[in-house]
């Protein structure tokens, strides 16, 4: 399927996947931030904070709360025990604050029948360079098929020596009542 890509006004282009089976997802170039996943129902599936209102007004480096937001090169500080600490760089890292683009020349991955997907990409900036010097690539691709969302993060350095870094995507999920949930 083609990709739409929209803005809904709010300053923020986003990408549109629907798939046969009536279900769908938005994509946010900023961040590479998946922000709504919907049933064949037309449900959401994802929970965004009220305080998480895109309006035109906002301005980035300012972090999206909800969705799938992407982690990259530091999860948080609260997971220093698990993904440890990389210095200076921001909680959760900078990709999740960067305005990424549709990979034009995608990797490699098998299709699967029916699926619809894209696939974005962030690269190192001179802004990105100063605060983490290591060059490299982000690759994302997000698919919808049979109403299943799934996401494949690829990381590729582009430096000439080795470096260390954290991955996370962060799942918030919306329930109905949080009561509910064990």
């Amino acid at each position: 399927m083609p990709l739409i890509i929209v803005n809904k006004g709010d300053g923020f282009p986003r990408i549109i996947l629907n798939e046969p089976t009536s279900s769908s997802a938005e994509v946010l170039l900023y961040g590479g931030q998946v922000v709504s996943w919907k049933n064949e129902r037309h449900e959401e599936l994802l929970f965004m904070s009220s305080k998480a209102v895109l309006i035109p007004t906002w301005k980035p480096p300012k972090a999206i709360r909800g969705g799938i937001p992407v982690c990259f090169p530091q999860h948080s500080s609260s997971c220093l025990l698990l993904f440890g600490n990389l210095g200076s760089l921001e909680q959760h890292g900078f990709a999740k604050n960067r305005l990424w683009s549709v990979d034009s020349n995608p990797s490699p991955l098998a299709p699967t029948n029916n699926q619809t997907s894209v696939d974005l990409i962030l690269k190192s900036t001179e802004e990105d360079l100063k605060t983490w010097p290591r060059s490299f690539e982000l690759r994302l691709r997000v698919s919808l098929n049979d109403g299943k969302l799934t996401l494949i993060p690829r990381i590729r350095n582009t430096d000439s020596k080795a470096f260390s870094f954290t991955f996370a995507l962060i799942n918030y999920l919306y329930v109905s009542d949080i009561r509910d949930v064990a």
